[in-house]
């Protein structure tokens, strides 16, 4: 079976996911997870990461057009922390800056209500990331933000 590996657009309320196979390196925007506690999100991912037999994952990080980390960055590298703890895999982590504007783009150019937008921005952000991580050759990146 093909490695496969899910993008994680991090947030505190709604999480971004999509799915790439290494054999093929196009990703694909899966869902939108919608949190609830740590025991239920734990469940959640756990079951993600047996049923589309993932090998990794890789967490989007929010840096400021500087390259200077956010407290949301900070954020994400705790829920990736905690996502290899819980299903024990590990994490890459990857530039997202532009993902989400693109993403809401690309989403009113198809002429959609704002409630589907709302419903799809966040996986399709996870796609872009994840996308863009495929092609910096599905390496990641643990400061994101520098050159170099």
């Amino acid at each position: 079976m093909a490695e496969r590996i899910a993008g994680i657009d991090y947030g505190t309320v709604r999480i971004g996911i999509a799915i790439a196979d290494l054999s093929v390196g196009i990703a694909s925007p899966l869902e939108t997870y919608e949190r609830q506690n740590e025991e239920v999100d734990a469940r959640y991912f756990r079951r993600l990461a047996d049923a589309e037999a993932l090998v990794k994952f890789v967490v989007g990080l929010p840096v400021h057009l500087s390259g200077e980390e956010s407290q949301k960055s900070h954020e994400a590298r705790q829920f990736g922390k905690w996502l290899t703890e819980v299903t024990e895999l590990p994490v890459d982590y990857f530039d997202e800056r532009f993902t989400s504007a693109q993403a809401e783009e690309l989403l009113q150019d198809a002429n959609l209500t704002k409630k589907r937008r709302k419903a799809r921005i966040d996986a399709l952000a996870a796609q872009i990331m994840l996308s863009a991580y495929l092609e910096a050759g599905a390496e990641g990146d643990d400061n994101p933000g520098t050159i170099g």
